[in-house]
């Protein structure tokens, strides 16, 4: 059994970290509201031009022909992995980090081998587990969650759709958590570029007879920029509500269990002191006895 001083300082070193997991569970519970409600308002939106765009794009010449919906044979891949900056967030980096190394087994494999995947991440976590993992990393908008905004993110797109279009990548995938709740993020993987037609229940909507006004080119043109900028911004602003809300789960569940041990070591420092004070009445108890026998 442990001594009473080493009780004692474990019930003082617990106690502390308590009062950390609390304070950064009340922390994380104030960014996701604000995070939460930015992720909210921006969701529709982003949505309905991505449905729009892919609509538009697979029924009319100007979009079958316009650069961000070309078709190469996949030589090149960039993958852009969304994270965090900081831990102590349970497994939300590790997920997406898994899902990525999964997407490329399965996907892109044989460019993989050739080296010639590259990770472009947002948040430092992904980028430096993946940099370690030996895969040519682009870090220049790893540092994007220090600046967040949409200036940010759009000049991450710009970036990444010049290259596309110079041939640079020839399929361009993000990965990353979407918020559903403070305790649920979902792994989400889609495909940034080239832009194609979504297969889903509102595919009928590519009946609909567009009138363009001013004309369908200028439309289209300008349309299809906008959209690969919002799916990108709508990544980020996905994954750092997540974020909080995996991080105030992962606190309030660290609180819990800190407290159980807390509860755990009083019991054993009342053990040890009770067992103390009885070798104590023993030793007097044997030393009176010994007395009365001399």
């Amino acid at each position: 059994m442990a001594s009473l001083k080493e009780v004692r300082n474990r019930i003082v070193s617990v106690n502390s970290t308590t009062q950390i997991t609390k304070a950064m569970k009340m922390v994380s519970a104030a960014k996701l509201r604000r995070a939460q409600d930015a992720i909210v308002q921006m969701r529709p939106y982003a949505n309905k031009l991505n449905e729009l765009i892919s609509t538009v794009s697979a029924n009319t010449e100007v979009g079958a022909t316009s650069p961000y919906t070309k078709v190469r044979t996949v030589e090149n891949v960039l993958i852009i992995v969304v994270t965090s900056d900081r831990g102590l967030c349970g497994a939300f980096n590790s997920n997406v980090v898994k899902a990525a190394l999964a997407l490329i087994q399965e996907k892109y494999a044989p460019q993989a081998a050739k080296g010639k995947v590259e990770i472009m991440p947002l948040g430092k976590k992904g980028g430096e587990t993946l940099q370690k993992r030996g895969f040519k990393v682009n870090t220049e908008y790893m540092d994007i969650f220090q600046r967040l905004n949409f200036a940010t993110a759009r000049q991450a797109a710009e970036q990444v759709m010049e290259a596309f279009t110079n041939g640079k990548y020839d399929v361009v995938e993000i990965i990353f958590n979407e918020f559903k709740n403070a305790a649920t993020q979902i792994i989400r993987a889609e495909q940034v570029l080239p832009l194609v037609e979504k297969k889903d229940n509102t595919s009928k909507a590519g009946a609909i007879d567009y009138i363009f006004e001013p004309s369908e080119e200028e439309i289209v043109l300008e349309l299809m920029p906008k959209a690969i900028k919002m799916q990108i911004f709508k990544a980020v602003l996905d994954s750092n509500a997540s974020e909080h809300g995996a991080r105030m789960t992962a606190m309030d569940k660290a609180t819990d269990n800190a407290n159980e041990l807390l509860r755990t070591l009083k019991i054993e420092y009342n053990r040890s002191r009770q067992a103390a004070i009885t070798n104590e009445i023993l030793e007097i108890v044997g030393g009176a006895e010994a007395l009365k026998a001399q």
